[in-house]
């Protein structure tokens, strides 16, 4: 121990110092920005909160107004959002906030669904957008991301804002409103999994905007996808559609700050692949998540799962341990490469240490053979330091390998009391 004591203390010194550094347990306790309650966005983040709950750490989910406010809140580094669901489309005001602020960058983690623009509205039938000119029309909640991209509609249809009577009303007072005849159209954008889009396709008199010019749309703005709700697939024993209806549809990126803890980066991947790989009534099984049409730089962690699935030893050990030594092993290497080359002076050094035991009592049988020589030294007292000696060197333990070096030193003592015996 005393002559591997130093390098083990070098070795523990160099594992706390890596895994101060890396870092490699994720925390506890993450905050997901989701949006309204009843929406899309909250009832995946009940789900991606009882996936991580498998692995000990608690998801507290933040109800929001939408896409936009989620940006701001994750830009804003005062605020304690870790992650957030963001529309596509909302990546112009991610750099207008990045320009202005300077705030910590954001990284996505893939495109987890298909958040398709659904336009009710009562009355007449529309054959283009441009009809709704001069209607009624609740382009949703400030903070969501349906006010911008009804904007941008509006321009691809050479319309100005003010050509429909705006308001900003939440989801549940905007149907109110438009049962009552308050609105002639409201605009939503969710997936289909929000009880009001499921709600509305199932109420008699209310009609959905069909995108007929839906490839034009995709081709106008890249993160628009023309995609086609199929026939029956709210109520097949109603037909409910009773046929086919073209939409248009952005896609939803679950986005975090660029710091991250990597393992929560991949826990969330791993969930996002578990909740969202399933059929829908858009988007086929598989089809999502996945790396596309994302409008923010692709986590390093996100970007290896895409590339190779879950980590290896992830596939074998309990995540824990498989995370600590996915963080570590650069470090484990690096900690051994350092070692050996030390270790080579170990063996030499313990030698030295045990040999040391017997090679310091030649100092005093020395002294005691120098004494001798002088005239009228006692030698009775000499012989006494001599039996005194012996009986030290009795009492050294060395290993059998190195006994040799302990009986020589004995038979020294013999020797130097063979020379004194006749005095």
């Amino acid at each position: 121990m005393a002559t591997m004591g130093p390098f083990i203390l070098i070795g523990v010194a160099l594992l706390v110092g890596a895994w101060l550094w890396l870092d490699p347990t994720p925390p506890r306790h993450v905050v997901l920005a989701t949006g309204p309650e009843g929406s899309a966005y909250a009832q995946f983040g009940k789900r991606y909160a009882a996936e991580l709950r498998r692995y000990g750490i608690e998801v507290q989910l933040q109800p929001t107004n939408g896409s936009r406010e989620n940006l701001r809140m994750l830009h804003d580094t005062k605020k304690s959002i870790d992650f957030g669901f963001v529309q596509g489309g909302s990546g112009e005001a991610a750099a207008q906030l990045d320009q202005k602020e300077g705030e910590t960058p954001l990284v996505s983690l893939g495109s987890l669904f298909y958040e398709p623009v659904w336009i009710f509205y009562k009355g007449k039938p529309l054959k283009q957008f441009a009809q709704v000119k001069g209607w009624r029309v609740n382009v949703g909640p400030r903070g969501s991301g349906a006010p911008g991209l009804t904007t941008r509609l509006l321009a691809a249809n050479l319309m100005e804002r003010d050509d429909i009577v705006r308001s900003n009303l939440e989801d549940t007072p905007a149907v109110q409103a438009l049962f009552a005849g308050e609105l002639d159209a409201m605009v939503l954008v969710s997936a289909p999994e929000s009880q009001m889009v499921q709600m509305l396709l199932q109420t008699p008199g209310v009609k959905l905007f069909e995108f007929m010019q839906a490839e034009a749309y995709a081709r106008r703005y890249p993160f628009i996808s023309p995609v086609v709700l199929p026939r029956g697939v709210v109520d097949l024993a109603r037909d409910v559609p009773p046929r086919e209806e073209p939409l248009i549809a952005t896609t939803t990126s679950l986005v975090t700050r660029e710091g991250t803890h990597p393992a929560l980066v991949q826990l969330f991947v791993q969930a996002g692949a578990r909740i969202h790989s399933d059929a829908g009534w858009i988007a086929r099984a598989g089809q999502f998540p996945n790396a596309e049409r994302t409008e923010f730089p692709l986590a390093a962690e996100a970007a290896r799962y895409y590339r190779n699935g879950p980590p290896f030893l992830q596939r074998y050990l309990p995540f824990w341990l498989s995370n600590v030594i996915d963080r570590m092993w650069v470090a484990l290497f690096s900690i051994v490469a350092v070692l050996i080359p030390l270790s080579r002076i170990v063996p030499p050094l313990y030698r030295l240490r045990v040999r040391s035991k017997v090679f310091r009592w030649y100092r005093h049988l020395r002294r005691i053979e120098e004494r001798s020589e002088e005239k009228g030294a006692p030698a009775k007292e000499l012989l006494e330091e001599l039996d005194k000696l012996e009986a030290r060197a009795a009492r050294v333990a060395v290993p059998l390998a190195y006994a040799e070096e302990l009986y020589a030193l004995r038979q020294h003592i013999d020797l130097v009391r063979a020379r004194l015996s006749p005095r």
